[in-house]
């Protein structure tokens, strides 16, 4: 059975009922408006100086820790105008659907930061102004402590070449710390080894140990992170 055109209208407007209303409008005035984007610029400040501050990745990039306040605050204007009409969050969906963001992120730690942001926008957005403070100071200090707790020990590329002769002094050298063997390479009387191993930040005693053993040529000592090496 045809729905006439009355009965259809009617039907809109019955799944429609309540959007768009005058509460709804009066719920987005001017204060609320301003409250919801001062808390985002807070979260997104917050979240700048931990990016700054504590950041543990290898490359900083000040252009993308300003975007983290950017996207905070933008998050929070999206989820206002999405919960005031459902009709223009409809719309607003589709038209972001659309877009393609071709920025290859390297560092998973740039990616955790932009879900930070995007999470203290939605927060913020939603009204729950306590509920954004709270999470974004427990986050902060989270990352604080385990900033911390990894600087103690860090990965790191011990490069030693050395000649025939040396192979049971590096052997005895290598012996005395926990390492994992990543490479060797015998070119005549010479080999180089390559190993990894992790030792507190800044700590460059077992260069100087390797270089006093007879026969040593050079010792490299690199920072190394799985993918990027300092």
């Amino acid at each position: 059975m045809l729905l006439s055109s009355n009965t259809l209208e009617d039907l809109i407007a019955a799944l429609t009922d309540g959007f768009g209303t005058s509460e709804t409008v009066q719920r987005l005035s001017a204060p609320y408006i301003l409250a919801a984007l001062i808390c985002g610029a807070v979260c997104g400040l917050v979240i700048y100086l931990v990016y700054r501050y504590f950041y543990a990745g290898i490359v900083y990039s000040d252009n993308f820790n300003m975007l983290l306040i950017l996207i905070t605050v933008m998050t929070a204007l999206i989820i206002m105008t999405i919960s005031a009409n459902i009709v223009l969050s409809l719309g607003m969906v589709g038209a972001l659907s659309i877009v393609r963001f071709r920025t290859a992120i390297k560092d998973p730690l740039d990616l955790g930061f932009l879900f930070w942001s995007i999470a203290a926008g939605i927060t913020c957005g939603a009204g729950l102004f306590a509920t954004a403070f709270v999470g974004t100071a427990f986050i902060a200090v989270l990352y604080m402590l385990l900033t911390v707790a990894k600087k103690e020990r860090k990965n790191y590329l011990l490069i030693v070449r050395y000649s025939e002769e040396a192979e049971s002094n590096v052997s005895a050298l290598l012996g005395t710390m926990k390492y994992k063997l990543k490479s060797k390479t015998v070119s005549g009387a010479e080999t180089e080894l390559t190993a990894e191993i992790k030792i507190k930040r800044n700590d460059a005693e077992c260069l100087s140990r390797f270089k006093a053993a007879e026969g040593v040529i050079t010792v490299t000592l690199l920072e190394y992170t799985g993918e990027f090496m300092n």
